[in-house]
């Protein structure tokens, strides 16, 4: 009994973060209607983006030990956030207010260096960490890039709880000027290998909870 309810409890805990994970999208994905602000964001977007998918995805497919899991991983959290977006939409709210992230070819690119190397765990770490933060900025610009201009749906869904000094004025000019992409894979690059090495510890401690 009690192994069977440590293994519920595991796969409650990847709900959780899963959801977490969704809930972090929904707050994130709100910088759209920060105009001003919009590609700052993208930055921070891409990184929580990036540090939620590795520690979940890296904890789940070295807890299985089977390459695939993080791509499966990848799916659950896409399936709630757009479950999110729909329910935000059914609201009222517009269609692109919510901008479900691109997860699942950089959840692949794990899944990859895990096979690839044998299913190593440090391997997974240091090349499946920097794929992760070098991929997913990229993947999410190519979305944004097929969705409406964020000035243009600023001002269309005007927030009135937004304090004055967050009030879209006038429009960026150049989205990849400062290049939130490479800024956004860079620091995403070096923080995931450390969320990755985070996921796996992880597995670790829950084998010995397990185990106890």
């Amino acid at each position: 009994v009690m192994v069977w309810l440590r293994r519920c409890t595991h796969y409650l805990f990847i709900i959780v973060v899963a959801a977490n994970g969704t809930l972090l999208t929904i707050n994130a994905g709100d910088y759209i209607f920060y105009t001003d602000w919009a590609w700052t964001s993208f930055v921070i977007f891409s990184i929580s983006q990036t540090l939620m998918l590795t520690v979940g995805a890296c904890y789940y497919l070295t807890f299985t030990g089977v390459p695939g899991t993080a791509t499966y991983y990848a799916l659950i959290i896409t399936v709630y956030t757009w479950v999110a977006k729909g329910a935000w939409f059914s609201l009222g709210y517009p269609y692109d207010f919510i901008v479900t992230p691109i997860w699942s070819p950089s959840a692949m690119l794990l899944d990859l260096a895990y096979w690839a190397t044998k299913r190593n765990k440090h391997s997974l770490i240091l090349f499946g960490g920097v794929l992760v933060g070098m991929s997913l900025p990229l993947f999410n610009m190519v979305n944004l890039i097929t969705i409406a201009d964020p000035l243009e749906t600023a001002f269309k869904y005007p927030r009135p709880t937004l304090p004055p000094y967050m009030t879209p004025i006038e429009p960026q000019v150049g989205k990849f000027y400062n290049s939130p992409v490479a800024l956004g894979a860079g620091a995403g690059a070096v923080l995931s290998v450390t969320m990755a090495a985070l996921g796996c510890k992880l597995t670790t401690w829950t084998y010995r909870w397990m185990a106890a």
